[in-house]
């Protein structure tokens, strides 16, 4: 009797925690959009922030691996996902000023932050505009300037246009979930022109209080003195084990990833986010 008391105990708490990682969708009003969103997990929030073209489902399984140990809030930028699009350019600082709204209309005081390629540039916007808003800032593959891109992209970037995207396998997929199934070469449009904004934020990230994770690929989009340079002006690039504690941003460089191949590594980027989400540090011999 006590062992099936036991196994149903058991099944009940299995049966609580299976329903508990089931993300829970939603939409919200945010700037004259629509905006899709969805909660998973519980513990410390958490804004999880995806790339361009993508969509909560496209960032694969590091949202529930994240939601083990904090409450997700995943959203899909305008015009992507199940979000509508509306009347306005596609821009970083109007993505970030997105995910501001976002919080005040579910509530969010402050929330760490995980962002991917244009997600990440998403974010650190809105540490920039936002800090009040950031507690800390993950970010993997990420620029503070345009500068700052492989010269082989910013070659291609004056070639992009809507006809090379249409065909592309993401977009027969866009028309899956998208409020607007027919609305993917307006996007596109949006998006090379976003590809073409200035992007020179140095002064502004120089400034910043808000610890940043920077997570890049070794064959990533930025190139690698971009991603340092990002990392020295958040005060990193210091000597440890010299009796002064370790700066509070960090830098990561994933072995043998391109840009695509950074989101594709869900195990290698938690073992990254979680201990900076958590404060943990290794420790030294003189510790």
């Amino acid at each position: 009797m006590f062992r099936i008391a036991l196994i149903a105990a058991t099944l009940l708490v299995a049966g609580a925690t299976l329903a508990r990682s089931e993300p829970a969708g939603n939409r919200v009003k945010v700037n004259g959009m629509e905006m899709y969103y969805e909660v998973s997990g519980e513990g410390d929030p958490l804004i999880v922030l995806h790339g361009a073209y993508m969509n909560i489902p496209s960032m694969g399984t590091i949202i529930p691996k994240l939601a083990e140990t904090h409450k997700v809030y995943a959203i899909e930028f305008q015009g992507h996902g199940r979000t509508t699009d509306i009347d306005r350019p596609i821009t970083y600082p109007n993505l970030a000023d997105d995910v501001a709204a976002f919080m005040d209309a579910v509530k969010i005081e402050k929330a760490d932050v995980f962002g991917y390629s244009m997600g990440a540039a998403a974010g650190l916007q809105l540490a920039i505009r936002h800090p009040e808003k950031v507690n800390k800032l993950a970010t993997a593959s990420v620029a503070y300037d345009a500068e700052g891109w492989q010269p082989a992209f910013k070659a291609f970037i004056p070639q992009m246009s809507v006809e090379m995207f249409v065909n592309m396998p993401f977009a027969e997929d866009y028309r899956k979930l998208a409020a607007n199934p027919d609305g993917f070469p307006e996007l596109v449009r949006k998006l090379i022109a976003l590809e073409k904004e200035p992007m020179a934020w140095e002064a502004d990230v120089r400034a910043l209080k808000t610890p940043v994770l920077i997570i890049t690929g070794d064959a990533d989009v930025a190139t690698l003195e971009h991603s340092v340079a990002l990392f020295r002006l958040l005060g990193g690039g210091v000597m440890g084990d010299m009796g002064k504690p370790l700066p509070a941003s960090r830098l990561a460089v994933l072995p043998a990833t391109s840009h695509t191949a950074v989101i594709s590594q869900p195990e290698l980027l938690h073992a990254f986010v979680e201990p900076f989400l958590k404060g943990k540090t290794p420790k030294g011999f003189f510790e």
